[in-house]
């Protein structure tokens, strides 16, 4: 599964999702240039791990309309995003191996 994260990975989130044999790019800024650069035409899931990029969650859908939502971080969604997210998952509740075997 390609896998598109946005933001930081203090969780490891990455390592999980490679040892689960998903493709995992990763974008500092979910903007449309840097997510069209980290391949999201391509992915199956996008992983936000940030609430403060909440509104990459909308250009991500604009640019890929099939894909699943998932964000792995702490706090609130704006109720415009939440709309749009498949999976909201608090890294306290859940860890990133967990996560990484769900998404199959």
């Amino acid at each position: 599964m390609k896998v598109v994260l946005v933001g930081t990975d203090p969780n490891g989130l990455t390592d999980a999702l490679d040892a689960e044999g998903h493709a995992v790019t990763v974008a500092d800024i979910g903007n449309r240039p840097g997510l069209e650069e980290a391949g999201i035409h391509d992915a199956d899931v996008y992983l936000l791990t940030e609430m403060e990029q909440a509104t990459s969650i909308a250009v991500a859908k604009d640019l890929n309309p099939d894909l699943r939502v998932v964000v792995y971080a702490e706090g609130s969604l704006p109720d415009f995003a939440s709309r749009q997210a498949d999976l909201v998952v608090d890294p306290n509740l859940l860890d990133p191996e967990a996560v990484a075997e769900e998404l199959d």
